[in-house]
């Protein structure tokens, strides 16, 4: 099965690790020049216009002129998508994390109650 075009949602767009880098700079630092994610990212500027170019498409960041420079900001309720999704596989984990938690406390209950002998050691006393 061929895979989907990485402008074709959020998903795809943000499963690129230089995109999430990306992301995540805009998310601490608020607005940044090209020039700027350039030189934190250390790649090559037409790298950067790539993936930057891709999150503007799927809409995760928008991009404004101030004077020579193009300044891009993070566009975060276009990651609710996501959010919510690892939000309810969150829930999911709580829920399977929970059932061992009891499982386990059963099974230690069940130890103390009826304990088993201990087996002697053969060798010398």
């Amino acid at each position: 099965m061929p895979r989907a075009p990485t402008t074709a949602d959020v998903f795809n767009a943000i499963a690129e690790p230089r995109r999430r880098q990306i992301v995540e700079l805009l998310a601490r630092r608020g607005a940044l020049a090209v020039g700027t994610l350039v030189a934190t990212l250390g790649l090559p500027q037409p790298a950067v216009s790539k993936h930057l170019g891709v999150l503007r498409t799927v809409g995760v960041v928008a991009v404004s002129k101030q004077g020579q420079k193009r300044v891009y900001n993070l566009e975060a309720q276009k990651l609710k998508t996501v959010h919510d999704w690892v939000n309810a596989l969150e829930q999911l984990w709580s829920h399977q994390l929970d059932r061992i938690k009891q499982r386990a406390e059963r099974r230690a209950r069940q130890q103390t109650q009826s304990p088993t002998p201990l087996k002697r050691r053969k060798g010398p006393s």
